[in-house]
C-alpha cells in the first residue's frame, strides 16, 4: 500500500484519509488545466488501513481522523501526477489530505498514528510524502519569463533558497530532529502546506528520533519561484 500525502488536497476540520475500494475516473487539473488534462486513472485503495488509521484516533480528544469513502470525493494532481509515474499494477493507493489549520506537532501526531495503524496491520507500506519545498510564486506578470529550473535564477529569494538547502544537508544526514527544530523558521520561507507532508510522514518513522539518510533522486530546483526535489 503506497499512503501518500498530498499538498494539493487541503482539509479544514479533521484529518481525512481515503478509504475507497477503487478510485477511478478521468482528471483535469483545477490548478494547470493545460499542463494536466483528461488523464485516465484507476488506483486500488486499501480501505482497511484508512479505518484503522481514524480508529487510532477515536478515543483522543486531541485530533480527529475521518476515513471517507465517498464516492465524489475528489482527487488532486499531488496524488495523480504521482501515481502515474510510480504505479506498478499491484499496489494500493491511499491519500491523506494536509489541514490548513494544522501545527507541526499536529501533523506528527497524524504521523504516528499512521505508523501505528501500520503495525497493526499485516502491511508493507510505502510513506510518499508528495509537496514541495519553499512555495511562493514569483508574481503572475513574471511568471512567463522565469520558468527555467535554475534555482539561482528562479528561486523567489535567496533565503528561501538558502533555507531549502539547509534542509536537504539535514535530510541527507538523516537529522529529521533538526528538520523538525528548523520548522519555526523555515516558515518564513514558506514551505508548502507548512511541511505538513514532511511530517506526517517524519511522524510515522518515529519523528526527532527518526534518522534514515535522505538520497536525492533529483536535482534541486526552481519551478517559477518555488523550490522543488525528489528525495
Amino acid at each position: 500500500t503506497i499512503v501518500l500525502m498530498d499538498t494539493h488536497w487541503e482539509v479544514t476540520f479533521e484529518h481525512i484519509i481515503t478509504a475507497h475500494e477503487k478510485r477511478e475516473g478521468i482528471f483535469t487539473s483545477h490548478e494547470l488545466p493545460r499542463g494536466m488534462q483528461q488523464i485516465p486513472y484507476e488506483m486500488p485503495g486499501d480501505p482497511e488501513l484508512a479505518f484503522a488509521v481514524s480508529k487510532e484516533a477515536e478515543d483522543r480528544d486531541d485530533t480527529w481522523v475521518l476515513a471517507s469513502d465517498d464516492p465524489y470525493l475528489p482527487i488532486f494532481y499531488g496524488t495523480v501526477n504521482v501515481w502515474s509515474y510510480l504505479k506498478d499494477g499491484g499496489e494500493r493507493w491511499v491519500s491523506v489530505g494536509i489541514n490548513q489549520c494544522a501545527q507541526t506537532e499536529d501533523f506528527l501526531l497524524l504521523g504516528q498514528l499512521i505508523g501505528e495503524a501500520v503495525l497493526s496491520l499485516d502491511r508493507k507500506v510505502v510513506l510518499l510524502a508528495s509537496g514541495g519545498l519553499s512555495h511562493r510564486f514569483l508574481p503572475f506578470r513574471e511568471l512567463r519569463g522565469r520558468e527555467s529550473s535554475d534555482p539561482m535564477k528562479n528561486i523567489i529569494t535567496a533565503e528561501a533558497r538558502e533555507a531549502d538547502l539547509h534542509v536537504l544537508e539535514l535530510l541527507q544526514k538523516g537529522d529529521h530532529g533538526s528538520v523538525i527544530d528548523f520548522l519555526p523558521e523555515y516558515r518564513n520561507v514558506g514551505p508548502e502546506g507548512k511541511f505538513g507532508h514532511y511530517l506526517i510522514m517524519a511522524g510515522a518513522l518515529g519523528a526527532s528520533a527518526c534518522t534514515a539518510p535522505g538520497e536525492l533522486f533529483s536535482e534541486y530546483e526552481a519551478s517559477v519561484g518555488t523550490g522543488q526535489v525528489h528525495a
